[in-house]
């Protein structure tokens, strides 16, 4: 994994080509240090874009300036596309308070290991982790009942996970 998902672009901002950058780091940011971010493009493909300047707008938004892109029409053509940023710039931006920062992290039912987290996606009551087992992946939720402690030193989730969720995706 050498760039991380960290949001969307989701609207223009003034008339100079500024973005709204919705990102998930968990704390207002400028970007500082970040030279660069990646954007998907159609194919899917993640092209590099040159930061002139970022100033953050609350712990969710942040204005994005990009080098090359000077309209609001030239901007528009970037609102919805998924930002990425490297691993090194993710690590030093993303609060550790923050569900994404939970990403490379082992998930661990009674000591023993399941897998490497590799997605984490919000939802309104809990959080579903994508978690890789060996070749397949199964998505595991975290709440009140499953979630057991969070190791942050040894990058490790302690869950307690219902009978037989594994099994629904290890054993279709």
């Amino acid at each position: 994994m050498d760039s991380i998902s960290v949001g969307k672009f989701v609207a223009t901002f003034g008339v100079e080509g500024e973005l709204v950058l919705l990102h998930a780091l968990g704390k207002k940011t400028d970007l500082s240090g970040v030279k660069y971010i990646l954007i998907e493009d159609k194919t899917g493909q993640k092209l590099p874009y040159f930061i002139q300047q970022a100033r953050g707008k609350n712990h969710q938004e942040t204005y994005v300036k990009l080098e090359g892109i000077v309209t609001k029409e030239a901007a528009q053509t970037l609102t919805r596309k998924a930002v990425w940023l490297s691993v090194a710039d993710f690590e030093q931006h993303v609060a550790a308070s923050s569900t994404i920062a939970l990403l490379g992290f082992t998930m661990l039912e009674d000591k023993q290991p399941i897998g490497e987290i590799v997605e984490v996606i919000e939802q309104p009551h809990q959080v579903l982790c994508t978690v890789k087992v060996g070749q397949k992946e199964a998505l595991v939720p975290l709440h009140a009942e499953s979630l057991v402690s969070i190791n942050r030193k040894l990058k490790q989730v302690h869950v307690s996970l219902p009978h037989g969720l594994l099994d629904i995706y290890l054993n279709p």
